[in-house]
């Protein structure tokens, strides 16, 4: 004889990462919501060149590091010059008084010591794992067959794994996978008669942004994967041909990167076990105010280093584990943070 087991729903969704297009699904993989910031306002600011690409701009007033503000964090400035004002800027280290940030779309800062009240803002909304009050959803998904006037609807899907990747050259993708209970309806008429239109934001390129490694503007690097795992698992049980659950184990975040040779940066980091901090930031065009989505690593280590010995640049991969961090020197105390300016 031949007998069906234990029903399950699995799937992926795979597309161009673009702001706020995906924000619902990465939130879920997290399992915490994006929230908006309050940032810092009522500041008295010096604004000044460090040495290009960075800028500092030094507060004479409050403490940066008692604000929401964070390392890895795209910030705009209102009541400074009108240089200044409404620029993305990058936070790539940061102290109780001095933020040092990069302009995203490789402008300038004008030097400038504010004489009125300076506000810093975090624009958009921003997530991270946290270590407790986690959500905990799932989806109902309708595969609408337009065609053959087909409808399935499966109940409890949740996000287990996200994979985004940048290469060298071309657009970012994302994929997400997700771990579902049943198939609950097959019928010829559609369940959800007035869906949300798809949306027609743009998309992200590799080659619009900013990588940040160990505090340091990197340009020689080659490709970037980021994957998350949120390790979901499900029990079968006696009398029942659905998986009453599905619980999440520790998230997990690892990936891997390649660069040009250009030095023994990444391959003292690996064999020293040294723990440096990855910030990528993309953005959907040159614009000051453009639409971004920057993805914060505070902690990770280098698990390997292999090199290419083609007729061509030497290109050395590797590997890494996020960790945990511990919520010093400006950075979120957590595994990862993504801020997405549509959100």
């Amino acid at each position: 004889d031949l007998r069906h087991g234990v029903r399950s729903v699995e799937g992926s969704i795979n597309g161009e990462l673009s702001p706020g297009t995906y924000s619902d699904f990465i939130a879920a993989a997290l399992a915490r919501d994006f929230t908006a910031g309050t940032g810092a306002t009522g500041l008295t600011v010096n604004i000044s060149d460090a040495g290009a690409p960075i800028y500092t701009i030094t507060s004479t007033t409050g403490d940066f590091t008692a604000s929401d503000l964070k390392v890895g964090q795209v910030v705009r400035l209102s009541g400074a010059k009108a240089a200044n004002n409404g620029k993305n800027l990058l936070i790539v280290a940061m102290t109780a008084t001095v933020l040092s940030v990069i302009v995203l779309n490789g402008g300038t800062l004008a030097n400038d010591l504010a004489a009125t009240p300076v506000s810093i803002t975090a624009p958009g909304k921003a997530t991270y794992i946290p270590s407790t009050g986690h959500t905990d959803v799932s989806y109902t998904v309708e595969e609408w067959y337009n065609d053959i006037g087909q409808s399935e609807v499966t109940t409890g899907n949740k996000v287990n794994t996200v994979g985004i990747s940048l290469p060298a050259t071309g657009l970012v993708t994302a994929d997400f996978a997700f771990m579902g209970k049943d198939l609950v309806r097959a019928e010829t008429t559609k369940f959800f008669t007035n869906p949300t239109a798809q949306g027609e934001d743009r998309v992200f390129a590799s080659v619009s942004g900013a990588l940040i490694i160990d505090g340091v503007p990197v340009s020689l690097v080659t490709s970037l994967s980021i994957n998350i795992n949120k390790n979901l698992t499900s029990e079968a049980v006696v009398g029942s041909n659905v998986k009453p659950t599905m619980e999440y184990g520790r998230i997990l975040v690892d990936g891997e990167f390649s660069a040009m040779l250009s030095g023994k940066q990444f391959a003292d980091a690996f064999r020293d076990e040294k723990e440096i901090a990855l910030v990528c930031a993309l953005t959907t065009g040159t614009e000051n105010d453009a639409q971004f989505m920057t993805i914060t690593l505070p902690r990770i280590k280098i698990n390997s280093d292999t090199k290419n010995d083609g007729e061509q640049a030497i290109v050395s991969t590797h590997s890494f584990q996020a960790l945990k961090g511990d919520g010093t020197k400006g950075f979120v105390a957590s595994t990862i943070m993504i801020q997405d300016s549509a959100a």
